[in-house]
């Protein structure tokens, strides 16, 4: 299971298209056929989690030769599978900062919201199941 947080432009969309993504925490193994949860980065006017998505086509972003360290991006289309029927976003997850509690609340606020960058990240199966929780 991955997340998201980037810009969305339209959050009641079908489906997006998301070019160039920076990846960390395993989000460079995104592919076809993977579910994503997809947060409206806050930064860009959003409001957090907005749907469950189902990955169609996924393509690693080639590294360039001009650059010794480079964080790895994958472009990613993704079909929305339901809408979020609670909010969660930086401000509900700001609380849960003890990095070892173990609790799928600090797993996303550290992954997502420590560095203000949007990015897809790799999720645990707890907090996977914690976000479905969520939709239906």
């Amino acid at each position: 299971m991955y997340a998201i947080k980037t810009e969305i432009t339209d959050a009641r969309a079908a489906s997006w298209i998301f070019a160039a993504q920076k990846t960390m925490y395993g989000g460079k193994h995104i592919e076809a056929g993977d579910e994503v949860f997809v947060f409206a980065s806050e930064n860009e006017g959003g409001a957090g989690l907005i749907a469950l998505g189902t990955v169609v086509a996924a393509e690693p972003t080639p590294r360039r030769a001009d650059i010794e360290r480079q964080t790895p991006r994958v472009s990613i289309t993704v079909r929305r599978m339901a809408q979020a029927k609670r909010s969660l976003g930086r401000t509900e997850l700001k609380p849960f900062s003890d990095w070892d509690d173990g609790r799928p609340e600090t797993e996303l606020n550290f992954k997502l919201y420590r560095q203000a960058t949007n990015k897809i990240v790799g999720l645990s199966p707890e907090t996977a199941e914690f976000l479905r929780s969520l939709f239906f």
